[in-house]
């Protein structure tokens, strides 16, 4: 059995692919543009150094982020004057920090956000919601690196800080709620991301209405969970419902809307619907180019999606050279062992599997796996996912038992992560049942190919249904 390029798409998470403004990203702006109301100070400085906070926080809130960390460096002279231990020191860095994280400069934004935090714990004390925000942005960093377990107590710890000095139903605390969701997706926790998901969006549309952008970044968190889980026909609307509100309350060029416009296009993708999804793709990596430069990575992210779908045609000389820039781009933006360099080694070894390049397939593949069990647990979909491509490539070769031991601890993992039903059980259990059928165990193949069928005409019926 050769490997299938149109099974490519099963190694890209979508939920994994973090927005570049997402809805903690927005809730930082609550902080910088409060400074704009602060009684003005007798000194010049002082007066230059809020100029330059106000005019820094409105070009990030607009995601122009070459300017406003141009304008928060100039702020950072001045507070500097202000002497090592002032507030606004503080505040600086921490805005500094998360611009750098916006761009995704990681490296330059964790030294700033940790100064930042520990100013303000030594100023105000480790109870005062400045520090709960310095706490949040450091985690938000953490998290943006997949550093998932020091990223957890951090935004733990924020959150409860946030609840105490604002109360359960304000709107910081939701995002801190969609936060701390998106955390739990990226490591398989799909039950308990999706109750903090659905008591954010709650929240947040009863605090700023329906039509608010932080709203949108919640409908489209929970749509990319829905749609990791196979649930496309609740995934949809609400990826569209985000998309539409994003595109009439944001710029054409906004990086939300790239992100809306790619995670719709997953979802067309997941569902083999590559026509509908390439226009989309086109369009979030014009818009993420313009608007964060060319090596951000959510340029990669849709580097990486408009090369699956080459590869799903077999275009396989215009795949090759988009994978390989959205690997470049994201081992240098997030380190070589980043779950997100291990998504797009996988795609890579998909690419050379499909041409019969079984030697270069299995080295990425390995080096995909060993990433992502590292960084997220043997018990990860995306680890099943790394399984059943090497059982795959073992299958096209004839090693047919050491692909049939593959297959079985992928459907496992997926089975217990994503429940029997998913999309993704029914094709891995496609594929072992033609595994067992090549080896003449006619009668062993008759159940999962059973079970493979009833997965999908329920999935059909249900889709049907909504």
């Amino acid at each position: 059995m050769a490997p299938d390029p149109r099974r490519i798409a099963a190694v890209e998470a979508p939920a994994k692919e973090r927005l570049p403004m997402t809805p903690r990203t927005r809730w930082r702006l609550v902080g910088i543009l409060c400074l704009v109301f602060w009684p003005a100070a007798a000194s010049a400085q002082a007066t230059l150094w809020e100029a330059y906070m106000a005019a820094g926080g409105k070009a990030y809130q607009q995601a122009r982020y070459a300017e406003a960390e141009k304008i928060f460096s100039a702020a950072l002279k001045e507070a500097k004057a202000f002497g090592p231990q002032d507030p606004h020191l503080a505040d600086t860095l921490g805005y500094l920090g998360q611009v750098h994280d916006a761009q995704g400069q990681y490296a330059r934004a964790e030294p700033l956000l940790r100064r930042a935090l520990a100013l303000r714990k030594k100023a105000l004390g480790p109870d005062h919601p400045d520090v709960a925000t310095s706490l949040n942005s450091l985690g938000n960093l953490l998290y943006n690196q997949g550093k998932y377990a020091q990223a957890e107590p951090l935004l733990r710890q924020a959150l409860a800080l946030k609840e105490k000095a604002l109360g359960p139903d304000h709107p910081n605390v939701a995002a801190g709620l969609n936060t701390l969701a998106s955390l739990y997706a990226a490591q398989g926790m799909y039950a308990e991301a999706e109750t903090l998901y659905k008591q954010s969006l709650t929240m947040m549309e009863k605090a700023l209405g329906p039509d608010h952008p932080s709203v949108a970044a919640g409908l489209n968190n929970l749509g990319n969970l829905y749609s990791t889980q196979g649930k496309y026909a609740e995934a949809e609307p609400l990826l569209r419902r985000a998309l539409a509100i994003w595109e009439k309350a944001l710029r054409p060029d906004h990086p939300n809307i790239a992100a809306g416009l790619h995670n719709l296009a997953n979802l067309h993708d997941a569902q083999g619907q590559y026509a509908q999804a390439e226009p989309l793709l086109r369009r979030a990596l014009a818009i993420s180019e313009k608007a964060l430069g060319p090596d951000h990575p959510a340029v990669a992210r849709s580097l990486n999606g408009l090369a699956t779908v080459h590869a799903i045609r077999g275009q396989y000389a215009q795949a090759e050279p988009l994978f390989k820039r959205a690997l470049a781009i994201k081992k240098k933006a997030l380190g070589p062992d980043h779950p997100d360099v291990a998504t797009i080694l996988g795609n890579l070894g998909k690419l050379y599997a499909a041409q019969g390049k079984y030697a270069q397939a299995e080295t990425l593949y390995r080096q995909a796996l060993t990433i992502v069990e590292k960084a997220l647990g043997p018990e990860h979909p995306e680890v099943a996912a790394g399984l059943n491509a090497l059982a795959t490539l073992y299958a096209a070769q004839g090693k047919d038992a050491e692909a049939g031991a593959l297959y079985q601890r992928a459907l496992a993992i997926k089975k217990k992560a994503l429940g029997p039903d998913h999309p993704d059980v029914a094709a891995d259990l496609e594929d072992y049942a033609a595994l067992i059928r090549k080896m003449n165990r006619d009668a062993e193949a008759a159940e999962p190919e059973a079970r493979d069928n009833m997965i999908r005409v329920k999935g059909v019926q249900e889709n049907r249904n909504e």
